[in-house]
């Protein structure tokens, strides 16, 4: 009788996980489609209710912070708005990075590193004037270690191709250069499939809409 209740409550078990996996899966092919801050917000809310009930997979409080620092970046002409979501996404990404085993998961590293950046940034865009000196490098740096932790990385190019991009020339900004950035970029996005369901795949829209700019 107990083996019986043992093998029921397993089978729930599975298909309890197997739900919430394919349901990560399906938020996560929603954000090629999201540009605005109520998508990236609705999208934060349901990537933290899957984090509740699956609090050793890094994959969504990944996913929650990245939204997060997304909806930084759309606020970026609207600072005040931004620090809540700083906090969050900070929260939500070293959450994640907690869960890795950094000297064996690195192309997972790498992706929490791109996030940390992409947090880093939202924070800049708080007060450029007061923020930009400190948290402008941090986000930087993140690149950088983005880029050692997995070279074949597209989204830590993208990241350094943005950065290139809009960073003025007299602070070391380079339009020609960032273009180069960013066909690697696009090669790299090429030569990758998407990878299994729920697995970053973001950027290559973001790198092609780059691209395109003249």
């Amino acid at each position: 009788m107990l083996r019986t209740i043992a093998s029921v409550c397993l089978i729930i078990l599975n298909f309890t996980l197997c739900a919430q996996t394919d349901e990560l899966g399906q938020l996560a092919s929603r954000l090629d489609k999201t540009k605005d801050v109520k998508g990236y917000q609705q999208l934060a809310e349901s990537f933290s209710r899957i984090a509740d009930t699956r609090k050793t997979d890094w994959l969504p409080y990944y996913y929650a912070a990245f939204c997060n620092a997304r909806v930084g970046w759309l606020y970026q002409d609207e600072g005040e708005q931004i620090e809540p979501y700083a906090d969050k996404g900070q929260e939500q990404i070293n959450k994640a990075l907690s869960l890795l085993d950094t000297s064996r998961q690195k192309k997972e590293l790498s992706e929490v590193y791109c996030v940390l950046s992409m947090v880093n940034r939202a924070r800049v865009y708080i007060n450029p004037a007061t923020y930009g000196r400190k948290f402008g490098p941090l986000a930087s740096r993140y690149i950088q270690m983005a880029k050692a932790a997995n070279p074949d990385n597209p989204r830590a190019l993208y990241l350094e191709g943005w950065e290139k991009y809009f960073t003025p020339k007299m602070w070391g900004g380079d339009k020609a250069k960032a273009k180069e950035i960013l066909q690697a970029a696009k090669q790299k996005f090429d030569g990758q499939g998407v990878g299994g369901a729920g697995q970053p795949h973001w950027g290559r829209q973001d790198v092609e809409d780059l691209l395109a700019k003249k």
